[in-house]
């Protein structure tokens, strides 16, 4: 079991201080103001997001945490790769959310950011509820191989991402609470929905000037916020077991997660309006699913896949359906241009 002594020790306590420490920095000077994130401001802090995730594992884990060696920056790269891949596919659904909401783009940065907290926070529970079933109970490898196996398999037959905010609790669970607000209200959450008192419509509206009392409610973005939340739930319960077929190491799997999460932003900006470009990452990212699912499946056999193949099956999947997925996508535009009545 993961002792509290192990969760309040200084390299779990620095860790958390700095992730909080840069968040505040993005938001109360970064982003102060909202804004529309262009191309080369999210293409730049994806830079610095996946640098500071190399330097933490080559510079700064060896020299705060005591035994850690070349395999554990195996595992974390790995890891860490994993989860920004499996990300990827979340930002497609995460885009398809702000367009049938219709999010304005100086908005959305902040959606995002406040989504991350309450990311950190599930994916924290789901992290130590995995650690300690598989090391309590070996053969919950097993059964988490399989899993993944299956949910590849259901990926590559499934049909295209939708959004139904009608069919999400939460969303419903909000809307029977609180008053939803038709409108906007700036990048707020909350607003308030001004009505005329009753005293004011049983007089007519005559006799001078009428009174207006507010109520608060729940902003469009707020709702855009609780279906973020949720759709990270729903690719964590993937995305866990995945690394969990690269390393038990719960300081590793935590913090190769909140680097992905961080990244996973201003990726969003990178990438979103260039979803065309790869329509063949779900397939790729189904084959990685089911190839951590066979790892796990021989882990204790002498077939046991070692981390750094993992990690080169792992980034050459993705960098394959990439390129198939940019190659599809060229020649689907050049037929379109060469033929008038294919985009008729």
């Amino acid at each position: 079991m993961i002792a509290l002594a192990e969760i309040f020790s200084a390299r779990w306590v620095f860790f958390l201080v700095a992730v909080l420490f840069f968040l505040a920095l993005d938001l109360g000077v970064f982003h102060r103001r909202a804004h529309v994130v262009r191309f080369r401001e999210a293409l730049t802090w994806t830079a610095v997001w996946f640098a500071t995730a190399m330097l933490f594992a080559w510079v700064l884990a060896p020299r705060m945490v005591e035994g850690w060696d070349k395999r554990e920056t195996q595992e974390f790269i790995t890891g860490y790769i994993l989860e920004l891949s499996l990300s990827m596919d979340n930002v497609f659904v995460i885009a398809l959310i702000f367009g049938y909401f219709r999010v304005p783009l100086a908005y959305q940065h902040r959606v995002l950011f406040w989504g991350i907290f309450g990311a950190l926070v599930m994916r924290g529970l789901m992290i130590w509820l995995g650690v300690e079933l598989v090391q309590r109970f070996e053969w919950m490898l097993y059964l988490l191989g399989l899993f993944l196996i299956f949910t590849g398999i259901k990926m590559i037959f499934g049909g295209e991402e939708e959004v139904h905010p009608e069919k999400n609790l939460a969303i419903r669970l909000a809307q029977n609470l609180f008053p939803v607000s038709s409108h906007f209200d700036g990048h707020k959450f909350f607003t308030i929905l001004r009505t005329e008192s009753s005293r004011d419509q049983q007089l007519g509206g005559g006799g001078g000037p009428a009174s207006f009392v507010g109520r608060r409610a729940l902003t469009p973005l707020a709702l855009v916020l609780l279906m973020v939340e949720t759709t990270d739930l729903i690719f964590a319960v993937d995305s866990i077991p995945a690394i969990l077929g690269v390393t038990q190491n719960p300081y590793i799997v935590f913090t190769s997660n909140v680097f992905a999460i961080l990244g996973l932003r201003s990726l969003y900006f990178v990438l979103a309006g260039a979803i065309g470009y790869f329509r063949f990452l779900k397939i790729g990212l189904a084959i990685v699913l089911a190839f951590i699912g066979v790892k796990m499946l021989l882990a204790h056999t002498s077939y046991a896949v070692s981390t750094w193949a993992s990690l080169w099956v792992v980034a050459g999947i993705i960098i394959v359906s990439v390129l198939i997925s940019v190659v599809a996508a060229r020649r689907g535009h050049g037929a379109n241009e060469a033929d008038p009545g294919a985009t008729q």
